[in-house]
């Protein structure tokens, strides 16, 4: 694409995890929570903490656990930054 169209950017999204505050309040440990979806407690630790994207399918399934939505589960925010097609070099 030619001009200043957006290109994809990974860094658009951001999104913060609830996952800490259901566990809670159905007085569960990370562990069990892990094992439930088939994951592990270091997972669920840095899910919480927002330093992992899960998949698709494991937000799905901890969001099956506490009986929410994905949406329930994570706060999604869309950032300001904007990239475009002339801000990146051509590969050489």
């Amino acid at each position: 694409m030619k001009g200043g169209e957006p290109v994809a950017n990974k860094n658009k999204y951001q999104f913060d995890s609830k996952i800490h505050i259901y566990r809670a309040t159905k007085r569960m440990t990370q562990q069990e929570l892990a094992d439930l979806v088939g994951v592990s407690r270091q997972t669920i630790m840095q899910l919480e903490r927002n330093r992992y994207n899960p998949s698709m399918l494991l937000a799905y399934s901890i969001a099956k656990v506490f009986e929410v939505t994905i949406e329930d589960l994570f706060d999604f925010k869309e950032n300001q930054i904007t990239c475009t097609t002339q801000q990146i070099k051509p590969c050489s």
